[in-house]
């Protein structure tokens, strides 16, 4: 399968999760603590079966969007960004990003894919909304979400299990009336 760009930032480019992303390093991803402390992916153990069995879902899902984050200079996968759980009649959608690669946080790239993927959801599928949720302690998601003019608009208390102790998530969502990219 050749490399298609989908949607092109400046930095950043956006292209479908193929199989070569399924390295060793994508699974030191998903079971790296400091990676997924706020996210529900470090729970329990990943393994290949586990993250190609997701990959094969993914090849026929008509309601959800996982885009590779490659960085454009070195063509380097650095993480994932998604639309999930499409709901075509309500037109919202849930935002999620995963910046695996350590050496590219804090430098702008998770708001460049969001931005990308969200103006992407509002300007091409005609959604309505778009949300995401997270820990409450996720001062990094917070951040982007105020970046990408989302409101928060509820909290679900102590709804996750992680580490032994209850943490409740935070909701956020955007209209597309609200976004400006």
């Amino acid at each position: 399968m050749s490399e298609i760009v989908f949607l092109q930032g400046s930095r950043i480019h956006l292209r479908a999760l193929m199989e070569k992303d399924l390295s060793p390093d994508y699974l030191q991803w998903l079971n790296d603590e400091e990676v997924c402390r706020f996210n529900s992916h470090a729970t329990l153990p990943n393994t290949e079966y586990k993250m190609r069995t997701y990959f094969e879902a993914l090849k026929n899902s008509q309601s959800n969007i996982v885009l590779a984050i490659i960085h454009s200079e070195t063509n380097t996968h650095i993480g994932n960004v998604s639309l999930q759980g499409i709901n075509w009649i309500s037109r919202n959608a849930e935002f999620a990003i995963l910046l695996g690669n350590k050496e590219f946080w804090k430098g702008g790239y998770g708001e460049e894919a969001a931005r990308l993927i969200i103006a992407y959801g509002f300007e091409r599928l005609n959604l309505h909304r778009i949300y995401c949720g997270t820990l409450e302690g996720n001062v990094g998601m917070k951040k982007l979400a105020a970046k990408l003019n989302m409101k928060e608009e509820g909290v679900r208390r102590e709804a996750v299990y992680k580490n032994g102790s209850y943490y409740s998530i935070l909701e956020y969502g955007v209209l597309k009336s609200e976004f400006n990219n």
